[in-house]
């Protein structure tokens, strides 16, 4: 995109390690990542209990609405869960760049409505969903996002745990890992090293 590369000489290149918290829920937001290689989480904690709202991998950014206003806390917690290299954009930089480009404003709002879209369907799902439906859906809709067309069907190219699997479906992981059998059982899907393929009835 070429609005893009005219600001990339603003991004920093830093490479993290998994473990690494990049932002709490609650910090003031002053900067924006893009993700070149390696797993983010993006999650929220209640009651001590984990709730994965997202895992972003290469080609997806985070961390912008926070900077869309300022002085508004951070809605998550950010944290990488396999090493890789990221850029970052301080929020002067984003602000000058989205004043100056009017095409990316719209890019940015058509983004924002359709995680609004996606948070939407999420609370549907978990308030009419049984577990085995969420599970479903969630791992076809990772496979539609960011899936490589494989012999039959599509795979999700990174690895999933079951305990990650719960924390996005509201579960826990033995409730998640039963279902999962049932999934393989029906030939809906198939793991092989925490690698999920999904394939299409």
């Amino acid at each position: 995109m070429e609005e893009l590369k005219a600001i990339e000489p603003l991004f920093k290149k830093r490479t993290y390690t998994r473990g690494t918290i990049l932002f709490m829920e609650g910090d003031l937001g002053d900067e924006c990542f893009v993700i070149d290689s390696g797993l983010v989480k993006i999650f929220r904690v209640d009651e001590s209990r984990e709730i994965t709202l997202a895992l972003l991998h290469e080609g997806d950014y985070f961390g912008e609405m926070a900077m869309i206003r300022k002085g508004m806390p951070r809605s998550a917690t950010a944290e990488v869960i396999e090493t890789g290299m990221l850029y970052s954009l301080s929020r002067t930089d984003f602000m000058y760049f989205l004043e100056s480009n009017p095409k990316m404003c719209l890019k940015l709002l058509e983004e924002t409505m359709e995680r609004l879209r996606n948070a939407n369907e999420q609370i549907y799902d978990l308030t009419f969903l049984d577990l085995k439906a969420r599970l479903h859906k969630v791992l076809v809709r990772m496979a539609d996002e960011k899936g490589v067309p494989v012999d039959g069907g599509v795979m999700i190219p990174f690895k999933l745990t079951h305990q990650q699997l719960a924390n996005m479906v509201g579960s826990i992981r033995e409730s998640v890992s039963k279902m999962l059998i049932e999934l393989q059982d029906e030939q809906l899907i198939s793991v092989k090293n925490k690698q999920f393929t999904i394939y299409r009835r």
